[in-house]
């Protein structure tokens, strides 16, 4: 007869998470080899930053220059998944970093952070934090040749775009005086949470991301009301301190996470933050459709607001 530890609690296609703690991973996405990219014409290779916890970086280089100096500017991005899945090198991340990095212009760095359950969170967010500090710092010679590192962005979708608000928030008790300063912040239907409804928020479907995040984070104070999850809760950092110039928030009309976006934008826009916000949100689209629908005209609608995004003044 099954425990109740051994029945599932979370199951999708991708994984199985039970009771006790236990993760069947039911699909392993396959690795794209990095080198010459004949769709886009961009160069990728790998780094290893950290050899003691594994994390490393798959680097994306545009054949053409950026700036009239030839210097790109440098975005920094976090994959999505729910901490819990997917790749920077998977067939899925690698093309659409691929693709950012050719119609941005940009020198992308694609972070293969640690995942849970077996890695919990916040290996991801410290995976994100020195790959940040290792960009900026400009060591790796195409960043050192080709990235402008007065010129840095963040992006990342869905789990992803979560670490790019706590990476800033990260950013905002760093005292080095050789802080990166961040221009811009992209915000790809970033899954945010919190134990109260939002309006238009799913019940059901809140319930189920917050079962989630609790297992991705099993420290989480309050649950889904943890600060890193609810930017918005009480107690949580200021939004009118993060460190970046501009952010662009981005969701889909019929995205689970789209309710959660909204309040989290206007919370920033409303706030005494001095930067500027932008909101761009996808009629009839759903949770990161842009990866599996690349070349639909909504995807090629967002990739085009990336990019006016990173080259507005």
């Amino acid at each position: 007869m099954e425990s109740p530890a051994d029945e599932v609690a979370i199951g999708c296609d991708a994984f199985r998470i039970y009771r006790s703690g236990k993760m069947d991973r039911l699909h392993r996405p396959a690795r794209v080899p990095a080198g010459h990219d004949p769709a886009t014409g961009v160069a990728s290779k790998d780094v290893v930053i950290d050899a003691s916890t594994g994390l490393s970086v798959r680097l994306f280089l545009p054949s053409r220059g950026g700036s009239p100096s030839g210097k790109l500017p440098i975005l920094v991005f976090f994959h999505g998944g729910a901490f819990l899945i997917e790749s920077a090198v998977s067939p899925l991340y690698h093309g659409y970093a691929a693709s950012l990095a050719a119609a941005a212009g940009v020198l992308a760095v694609s972070v293969e952070y640690r995942l849970a359950l077996e890695h919990p969170v916040p290996a991801a967010y410290d995976d994100a934090w020195t790959a940040l500090l290792w960009a900026a710092s400009a060591r790796d010679e195409w960043i050192a040749q080709h990235g402008d590192a007065a010129r840095l962005f963040l992006a990342g979708d869905s789990a992803g775009g979560n670490m790019v608000h706590n990476v800033l928030v990260r950013l905002t008790s760093f005292s080095d005086p050789a802080a990166p300063r961040i221009e811009g912040a992209i915000l790809l239907h970033p899954w945010f949470g919190g134990n109260a409804l939002v309006e238009g928020e799913d019940a059901t479907r809140a319930k189920e991301m917050a079962r989630m995040w609790e297992f991705a984070c099993p420290g989480a104070a309050g649950g889904a009301d943890d600060p890193r999850m609810n930017p918005m809760a009480p107690g949580a950092p200021a939004l009118e301190s993060l460190p970046c110039d501009r952010m662009l928030v981005c969701a889909g009309e019929k995205d689970w996470a789209a309710a959660r976006d909204r309040a989290y934008y206007a919370a920033v826009a409303a706030s005494a933050w001095p930067g500027r916000t932008a909101w761009l949100e996808s009629e009839g689209q759903g949770h990161v459709f842009f990866l599996e629908k690349p070349e639909c005209a909504k995807a090629r609608e967002l990739m085009d607001r990336v990019v006016t995004f990173v080259h507005e003044s």
